[in-house]
This record gives C-alpha cells, structure tokens and sequence, in this order.
C-alpha cells in the first residue's frame, strides 16, 4: 500500500484543510447545528455497558467526516476489519505468547532461585537485599506492586526504592 500521504483521498482531505481548516470554530459550529451533539455522536450498546463515541466536539463536519470515511475505505479498513471479524491474525503481536510465556518462566525460576538463596550474590553469599533505581517516577510501578503483594509474602530479600 502506497504511503498514507501519496493516497488521493487524504491528499483530497488535505487540500480542504487548507482551504476551509482557518474558518473551523467549535463555538460556530454548535451555533450553526443546535442539534450538533446529536448528529456527531453515537452511543454503541454492548453486553458490557454503553460507549459513547462523540465527534461533536472535534473539528468536523459533514463534508470532513465524508472524506474521513473515504480515506478509511481507500486504506483498507473495512478489509481489515472483516479480516478480524472472521479471526484471521491482523497484526505481527498475535503470536508472541509463547516466547512472552518463555520469558516469564525464566523470570519466575530467577525469582525462585534469588527467594531459596539458590542464587548467590557477587561475594557469593545469599541475597538479602534489591535495590531498585528509579527515574522519573519509574519505581512507582514496582513500588505499588510489592506494597500491594505484601501480605502474600513468605518472606524473601527486603526491597528498597530509590
């Protein structure tokens, strides 16, 4: 597929933009459609609950949302979509289970290994302490779950955040 900015329809979508993208006001435009909210939203009922999708606050009208749909169905969208629909695998992530699972047993026999004092510190004695270094708030994560698996705990090397 030709790359998004060679695709006539978004060249067709950019070309309005340019001539019309300066005169888009929200303000106007809910004046201009009293019933604007009702035209540009739409409210998808599932077995879950109810998601409310609404365009009414975005820069768009009907001529954008038309070109939208446009450019969608030139890219492929609707293909892709009942490719999902009927199973088939859409995107590179969906056979990566295995080796994630691979990863993680290797993590937990680490972890084993590290709690039983089977794996040995580089003075060779048992490791009674982890340090974790964060940066930028990045031990908030680590911090919140170690906190939160307290009581679960059987002991094991203390944990400190810095």
């Amino acid at each position: 597929m030709a790359a998004l900015t060679r695709d006539p329809q978004f060249q067709k979508l950019q070309q309005w933009y340019r001539e019309h993208g300066s005169e888009l006001n929200l303000r106007r435009l809910f004046d201009a459609n009293k019933d604007r909210f009702n035209h540009f939203s739409l409210t998808l009922n599932t077995n879950h609950g109810h998601i409310l999708v609404d365009y009414s606050k975005n820069l768009v009208t009907e001529d954008v949302m038309r070109m939208l749909v446009d450019l969608a169905k030139s890219r492929g969208v609707e293909a892709a979509r009942e490719r999902m629909f009927n199973g088939e695998k859409i995107n590179y992530t969906e056979d990566v289970m295995p080796e994630v699972n691979k990863v993680l047993d290797k993590m937990k026999s680490f972890c084993q290994r590290v709690r039983s004092g089977d794996w040995k510190g580089y003075t060779g004695k048992t490791i009674t302490d982890i340090i974790n270094i964060g940066i930028g708030g990045s031990d908030l994560g680590p911090l919140m779950v170690t906190e939160a698996l307290k009581p679960y705990s059987s002991g094991g090397p203390r944990v400190w955040y810095v």
